[in-house]
Order: C-alpha cells, then structure tokens, then sequence
C-alpha cells in the first residue's frame, strides 16, 4: 500500500480521491450558503449553520474534511514540481492552447489562488465562529434554541465592503475554474475514461464549475445590489 502511495499512479489516485471529497463538500457548503438569500430575517441560514455546527456526523467529518484539503493540496505541489522536472526544455516552446483547456494548463496556480481565498474565508467566518468569537455573533433564539447569529457575521461584512464582496466573487469564479478540469480528471484517473463517458463527463464538468462560480458569487452580489 506504502508503495501504491509513494508511486506517480498512487498519488494521482488520491489527489482524485480527495478532490471528489472535496467537491462534494462544496456543493454541500454552497446549498447552506444560498439560503442567505431566501430569507432576509437569517432564520433560515442560522438554524442551518447551527444544524451544521452541533450535529455529531458532521463534528466527525470536520476534521476528515481537513485532511482531505491538506493531502489534496501537498499533493498537488508533489505532482506538480514531478512533472515539472520531467518535462523536456523543448516542452516550455510548445503551443499547447489547441491540445488541452487554460485550466487544465494552470491548475497549479488556480490551487494556489484558490488556496489564497479559502485561508482569508476561514479566517472571516470559520475562526471568528470557533475560536475568537466576535461582537457581530450575539446570540439569537429561534424556535426555541439558542444559536449564533451567523447571518448577521456574513451579511455585515457584504454589506459593509464592496472590495470585500468583489474578492468572494473572484473566489467564486476562481473555484469554478480549477474544478472544470479537476472534476473531469479526477474521474478519468479512477478509469472513467474511454471517449463517450470522457465527453459526458467533460459536459457535467462545466455545468458543475458554472454552478459553482454562479452560486458562489451571487451570494455576495445579492447583498451588494440589495442593501
């Protein structure tokens, strides 16, 4: 199994694995996400963000989900600087817009962006909520239960900075970007790869990545246009 891991097929296995994982949460963080704008009151947002951050299952699966982000990001550098080192100087020459997609040519750096966005997301909203708290998280009761008011943290900072609203839309676009070729790819290196399913799959992948981009980056515009 060591060896499996350590192997070039190993590590891209896993880099698919992992990146699946990962897309799965995002459509899971983008559904609760969008419920900021189906109720201006915040109930709706809060008992979901609250279901999300007592519930023992997904207690479990957060730190599962960071190992997950953790091994497909080393991962994606140790492939990356392989490949790098085994790619001839004549490579660098080519023209290669023809041969493959401009995501697919700059994962890389889209990861590294990406990668960018989602270390200031935790810090705005994850690290305020679990560790540092903040004066814009007072306690709400709905239904009954004492909860934060998570909506009043993410509304605030949407309403009050429209740099920061604009940095979650190229979040969001940039999300979009890397996944069009990752969802694909990932499948591809699990087997998935003969030329009908390929085109299907191609086809699946860009809905994904504009549902993604599009959900992503309404969020903060809605607030932006609205208040």
């Amino acid at each position: 199994m060591s060896k499996f891991l350590t192997a070039s097929i190993g590590r891209k296995f896993l880099m698919s694995v992992t990146g699946l994982f990962l897309m799965l949460f995002i459509v899971v963080h983008l559904t609760v996400n969008l419920l900021l704008i189906f109720d201006d009151s915040g109930d709706l947002f809060n008992v979901a963000a609250n279901f999300m951050a007592t519930n023992p299952a997904v207690k479990i699966m957060e730190p599962i989900l960071g190992l997950g982000f953790m091994i497909h990001i080393i991962w994606s550098f140790i492939i990356s600087w392989e490949n790098y080192k085994a790619r001839p100087v004549k490579y660098n020459k080519q023209d290669l817009s023809n041969a493959s997609s401009w995501s697919s040519r700059n994962m890389l750096i889209l990861g590294a962006l990406v990668l960018v966005f989602l270390i200031i997301h935790i810090y705005d909203f994850y690290w305020k909520i679990k560790i540092t708290g903040s004066d814009l998280l007072p306690n709400v009761v709905i239904n009954g239960e004492e909860m934060h008011n998570t909506y009043l943290l993410v509304s605030t900072h949407f309403k009050e900075s429209l740099v920061f609203s604009l940095l979650y839309v190229l979040g969001g676009v940039l999300l979009g970007l890397h996944v069009v070729h990752g969802f694909w790819s990932s499948f591809q290196t699990l087997g998935i790869n003969n030329k009908i399913w390929m085109s299907r799959l191609q086809w699946v992948a860009r809905v994904y990545a504009i549902l993604v981009a599009v959900g992503f980056s309404v969020i903060p515009l809605y607030f932006v246009i609205k208040f």
